[in-house]
């Protein structure tokens, strides 16, 4: 295969499936994700076979088990897909519409109309959820997508974009509208993201490694976040069963997601009551603590226990290991979270109502968080229906990135005749 010709067509088709996407009416989309919900449930065996084959070859392939279990389609994944896409269907339509409309002293009338981006180039690894999350977001949105998924999901996303194209079909809209790059070549990934010509913008979901080249080589402007390193702070004004509940799920409930917790902050103050306690229940899930010289001492006699490094606070695990610091307070809290952060998702467990504030103002992060869990940093989980991905950046959109992140802003001037003088 000449991968630069094929990728060219790719792109030509999307560009021209853009423009009818642009003007597609609400009903027509909303059609088409609903057809496509409805025909996951139906093929739910099929997916679930598609699945197990590309498992079989990961785990002959020695994939590490995070990726394995980001490559894993659930029952209850396939059942999530296709809620999502239902509350896809709920949200209101944002394209053509008109805000910030005001007069100005000529007389004319100045506002924002929401409008697509035009085509979204999604390169992602091991998650073929996202094949879905990120069709049905594209479609209502107005926009073409081009998805380029990992090898290692080849079989199921070519399964499942086979029941998003059925969907679109069945709705009238056109089938390029949504295409799945179908070589393995990692060629084609060079390709992609050096086409401004066709593609407006690249999404990408993976590692740290894909996200750092594409970084370095793309000549479309990204959405995107390099890693999810993710702090809980318990305050000394916590509940101490809130903190348990928190800090608990914030790492044991998900390893190989980017918002799970990597680093737990403690107040000096409480410390003693809450770390033993948290020691027994991630004893249980065998999770090996990173902790400073101070922690270190309550955590005596833990059986997976070894001295934090600096590079420990600079590390996103997406496993069975956690960093654990003592502070002296939500001060220093806020310093080392700044310091360390990816500006991803920190989370504060606290009663506290102004240190509550505080934490919200000072921390310069996505997603951040009071009295919950930070595996809570998700586009289902905040109402958006699904999530293209989800962005550290402060341009152009930042957290979980929903309908409203795939589109932009233009300025409509409506005039009665007016001229400049």
């Amino acid at each position: 295969m000449d991968i630069k010709l094929y990728m060219n067509e790719v792109g030509q088709r999307a560009r021209n499936a853009s423009r009818a996407m642009a003007k597609a009416d609400t009903a027509a989309k909303n059609r088409a994700l609903s057809l496509i919900a409805a025909a996951i449930r139906r093929d739910a065996d099929v997916l679930r076979a598609a699945n197990q084959q590309d498992l079989d070859a990961a785990s002959a392939n020695g994939l590490a088990p995070a990726m394995l279990d980001r490559l894993t389609l659930s029952d209850k994944a396939i059942e999530t897909m296709a809620e999502g896409l239902e509350q896809v269907v709920a949200l209101a339509d944002p394209i053509g519409e008109i805000s910030n409309m005001k007069y100005r002293p000529t007389g004319i009338q100045v506002g924002q109309m929401r409008v697509p981006l035009g085509v979204i180039g999604i390169i992602y690894e091991a998650r073929p959820n996202v094949t879905v999350d990120a069709a049905g977001l594209c479609i209502k949105s107005g926009n073409a997508t081009i998805l380029r998924g990992g090898s290692e999901a080849i079989h199921c996303n070519q399964a499942l974009a086979k029941l998003v194209k059925e969907g679109l079909a069945g709705a009238g809209l056109p089938a390029d509208a949504v295409q799945i790059v179908e070589t393995t070549d990692r060629a084609a990934v060079g390709e992609l993201i050096t086409m401004p010509q066709y593609v407006d913008v690249i999404v990408p979901r993976g590692g740290k490694g894909l996200i750092e080249r594409l970084m370095q080589e793309s000549k479309v402007p990204m959405i995107k976040h390099l890693d999810g390193i993710c702090h809980v702070y318990i305050d000394d004004k916590a509940d101490i069963q809130k903190a348990l509940k928190i800090a608990f799920n914030a790492k044991c409930q998900r390893y190989g997601t980017c918002n799970t917790m990597e680093t737990l902050l403690v107040a000096r103050a409480i410390a003693p009551q809450v770390l033993p306690e948290l020691a027994r229940l991630y004893r249980a899930e065998d999770i090996e603590l990173r902790a400073d010289e101070e922690a270190r001492k309550l955590l005596k006699g833990y059986p997976n226990l070894n001295a934090a490094t600096e590079e420990d606070w600079h590390t996103e695990y997406l496993a069975g290991i956690l960093s654990v610091k003592i502070v002296a307070d939500v001060n220093e809290a806020i310093d080392h979270i700044n310091k360390y952060s990816s500006q991803h998702t920190d989370a504060i467990v606290t009663e506290d109502y102004t240190r509550t504030m505080r934490f919200l103002r000072e921390v310069d992060s996505a997603s951040v968080m009071v009295n919950a869990s930070t595996r809570f940093a998700d586009g289902f989980e905040y109402g958006l229906g699904a999530e293209i991905g989800i962005s550290n950046d402060k341009l152009h959109a930042r957290g979980p990135v929903g309908l409203e992140g795939l589109t932009s802003l233009k300025y409509v001037v409506f005039g009665h005749g007016e001229v400049r003088e």
